[in-house]
């Protein structure tokens, strides 16, 4: 049974380089932010950053300068298997709607967990606010988290680039969606 009375708002920052790849490494994820948002009132809960030991990458100079988060800072990070545990434990997340601004932090889950056989942490119910928030405001083309903030009225909110702040900003916007 799912739950609609909250909406678990995810972003997640993944490893990542300047161009390609080095040999034999993949992107995957490094931290995953979360924040709910209270269905019948738009308020959201508190932001929270679950830092994730990489097993197949490392974080690049360029990784540090976009996310702010460092090697060593990820090193001490849970693996994947026991955050996707601690989604599921203390968000509920597999009898949740979620959320998230785009397509790309769903992907990067489906394929984390193929790739380590690991349960997937959420139920089947996501929405993907980068589409919602495009339509709702009648754009043209859909646009990058930052840019929707603006058009918003609102302002960022910490640190962009990083998953904590990213999920509360994207929990704002879709508190202003749900209040339409």
């Amino acid at each position: 049974m799912i739950s609609l009375d909250e909406v678990l708002v995810v972003d997640v920052e993944s490893t990542c380089w300047e161009g390609t790849p080095p040999a034999g490494e993949v992107s995957e994820i490094i931290e995953i932010g979360i924040c709910p948002v209270a269905v019948a009132t738009g308020v959201r809960g508190e932001r929270r950053s679950v830092l994730v030991r990489p097993s197949r990458s490392s974080v690049s100079p360029f990784c540090t300068q976009l996310t702010t988060l460092t090697a060593s800072q990820v090193a001490d990070g849970v693996s994947f298997a026991e955050a996707c545990a601690l989604l599921r434990k203390e968000f509920r997340s597999d009898r949740r709607v979620w959320a998230s601004y785009g397509d790309y932090d769903r992907k990067m889950f489906e394929r984390q967990c193929a790739d380590f056989g690991v349960r997937y942490p959420f139920g089947p119910r996501h929405v993907n606010v980068k589409t919602l928030f495009a339509l709702t405001h009648a754009l043209p083309r859909e646009v990058g988290m930052a840019e929707a903030v603006r058009l918003a009225g609102q302002k960022l909110d910490g640190t962009h680039h990083r998953g904590h702040d990213d999920a509360h900003n994207i929990a704002g916007l879709l508190a202003g969606l749900l209040g339409r």
